[in-house]
């Protein structure tokens, strides 16, 4: 007896469990959220009274991550540094303007879009020019976006495979996504977050749309993932 072939997936049956997968991942995504909000806030990690529900982590040990990313070849090798606005790395951009490197940054929610603060337009004002407020004061809107060297984004949350969880506005995807598409950063541009060690977890839940980083700083260690693109093979 010659067996029926299968019958053929359908499309509806495909959308069906796209579909499933994708829910089951942003439910896992902001249970994870919640995990490491509600540790470090019940473990006093942050340096700061506010609660770090909703947003990036002000962590303890943000200056200290920000000095042992200061120390690496990255940095040191970096001409123009870009930054999200997160508090937790108003110590990295206070380091990039102090060390003379062009730095910009995103404005929140990429409402203004982005900032470039020349080192030496403000010599003498970096510590207000790393803040927020003093980088609308400070600096000036991009017309032209000059070559990224060094990318430092703020995270909820990362794993050692190179995945990242942010705050779930998907800003910090806009921004890479944004610096690829301007070809201002490529394959090899270092992209680092700095982080407490307990933002680190075994797996972050991805989704298609999720743009990666392949360093991690926290005020102990230096982690760097090695991810081999086919970009940079030539057959």
């Amino acid at each position: 007896m010659v067996p029926f072939p299968p019958e053929p997936l359908s499309l509806k049956y495909l959308w069906d469990i796209t579909n499933k997968v994708n829910v089951m991942q942003v439910e896992d995504k902001q249970k994870l959220r919640k995990r490491i909000w509600g540790v470090l806030e019940d473990n006093d990690h942050l340096r700061t009274s506010k609660s770090c529900f909703g947003r990036i982590p002000n962590f303890k040990g943000a200056y200290q991550a920000a000095e042992r990313l200061r120390k690496t070849k990255e940095w040191q090798d970096a001409l123009t540094v870009f930054s999200s606005p997160d508090s937790a790395l108003v110590d990295v951009r206070r380091n990039a303007l102090v060390d003379g490197k062009v730095l910009v940054m995103a404005t929140p929610q990429l409402k203004e879009g982005y900032l470039l603060l020349d080192p030496g337009k403000i010599r003498g004002q970096e510590e207000i020019a790393s803040t927020i407020d003093g980088a609308f004061q400070l600096g000036e809107r991009i017309k032209s976006f000059p070559q990224v060297d060094l990318v430092v984004e703020g995270s909820l949350g990362v794993d050692i495979q190179g995945n990242r969880l942010g705050k779930g506005k998907g800003f910090a995807d806009q921004e890479l996504a944004f610096l690829k598409q301007e070809g201002v950063i490529g394959a090899k541009t270092p992209i680092c977050t700095p982080v407490h060690p307990r933002q680190i977890v075994s797996l972050v839940p991805v989704e298609a749309h999720d743009e990666g980083i392949n360093m991690i700083t926290t005020p102990e260690m230096v982690i760097r993932m090695d991810i081999i693109s086919l970009v940079d093979f030539h057959v």
